[in-house]
């Protein structure tokens, strides 16, 4: 898979083992920054990954700042882009399952990198379900098509 990686100067670390484990896993990565640790703004970096998935530049997108909200926040203003926040693997799931989100958040201020491994995987891995999950996904996206 290829896969867009996207964030901010507080979660250089995190992106950078993050990256490694998915390269291990055979993933192709497409690093959109930033590559300091100076201050920089976040949703620079969400709406960079967010156009790539939409533009199918990259399969699916990992964001991620200190909390992993601001920069979901950002990537949601894309179009198309159905971005979650997760701190557990659980939701991760979920947010594939039933959401057919492409776009994943996470907070190197919340989560270590062993959990953030976790869920990166059950994200990458699971698929969407479609069925009454679809109906629900075109909801939303009608509400995004109505602005």
């Amino acid at each position: 898979m290829r896969i867009g990686i996207g964030n901010d100067h507080s979660a250089l670390e995190l992106k950078a083992e993050i990256i490694e484990y998915l390269k291990e896993k055979g993933h192709e990565i497409v690093d959109y920054g930033t590559n300091s640790n100076e201050s920089c703004d976040y949703p620079l970096y969400g709406e960079k990954v967010g156009k790539a998935v939409v533009a199918k530049e990259v399969d699916r997108g990992i964001l991620i700042c200190g909390t992993g909200l601001g920069i979901s926040l950002a990537a949601n203003k894309v179009k198309g882009i159905r971005a979650v926040v997760c701190s557990e693997p659980y939701t991760a799931k979920m947010s594939r399952e039933h959401n057919d989100c492409n776009v994943l958040a996470l907070g190197a201020r919340v989560v270590g990198a062993e959990l953030a491994k976790m869920i990166v995987d059950v994200w990458l891995n699971t698929e969407f379900e479609g069925g009454r999950h679809q109906r629900r996904v075109d909801l939303i996206m009608n509400i995004e098509n109505q602005q």
